[in-house]
């Protein structure tokens, strides 16, 4: 039986195993940290938090410090679906913040009837919409006239 534990994440209780709930892709077994299964992309937090102030002029740009702050972001190895971001300090381990006992749980979903299909269906994540801050593309649409 399938249970869903976040919107991306879903634990096959008989095989004990941890699935994407976009792709059904494995990403381990359900007893270690999810993290482990999936693709890491460790980002300079400049990419993300511009400067504000001019790095050339001022030591302190109100961008975060890539000595002091990371983002790592993990991602399905099926279909790219970004599961979880976290903010650590360069060479801090992943964060454990999920531990469930899975005896318990099997326990727990013995006596339910299993979920359907439709009430197991994750996010699509193909019909969202790239969308934009530009304000000149919001000063468009605001007028009502195309850009």
């Amino acid at each position: 039986m399938k249970v869903p534990m976040t919107e991306y994440l879903e634990i096959d209780l008989e095989r004990e195993l941890w699935l994407c709930r976009v792709c059904s892709h494995e990403h381990g077994a359900a007893r270690q940290p999810y993290k482990e299964g999936l693709l890491v992309y460790a980002r300079d937090p400049r990419e993300i938090h511009k400067p504000i102030l001019n790095p050339e002029w001022y030591e302190f740009t109100f961008a975060p410090d890539p000595k002091w702050v990371q983002i790592l972001e993990y991602y399905c190895a099926g279909c790219g679906a970004l599961i979880e971001t976290e903010y650590l300090p360069p060479g801090h381990p992943p964060v454990v913040d999920m531990e469930f006992d899975i005896d318990a749980l099997k326990r727990q979903w013995s006596n339910r009837k299993p979920m359907t299909p439709s009430e197991l269906v994750g996010p699509d994540i193909v019909s969202f919409s790239q969308h934009t801050h530009s304000r000149k593309q919001k000063s468009h649409k605001l007028s009502g006239r195309e850009p």
